[in-house]
């Protein structure tokens, strides 16, 4: 497992439609193929257009695919809701 950082940068007023499928069925099992769901930690910024979560990644090809639109099943909510996105792995200092 690795401990990665996803920010990603939404587009105006699709804050809700991307956590709805965040936490609906077919998100949760995508996001199952890829990390330790009960490892995730996730914040979003004051104005919603930003979130941020911490993941401990089991599949890093996986983890592209759901957000580089390369993934059926995230690929139509993505190119509604993504601006953009930024992956960082983290360290343990």
């Amino acid at each position: 497992m690795k401990d990665i950082l996803v920010v990603a940068k939404l587009k105006e007023g699709k804050f809700e439609k991307f956590m709805g499928f965040m936490q609906s069925e077919d998100g949760i099992n995508e996001r199952k193929k890829i990390a330790d769901l009960t490892k995730t930690l996730g914040t979003v910024s004051p104005d919603k257009s930003a979130v941020m979560f911490k993941i401990s990644v089991h599949n890093e090809v996986a983890l592209n695919s759901f957000l580089d639109g390369s993934n059926p099943v995230s690929k139509p909510i993505f190119e509604e809701v993504i601006l953009s996105y930024e992956i960082f792995e983290l360290n343990k200092a």
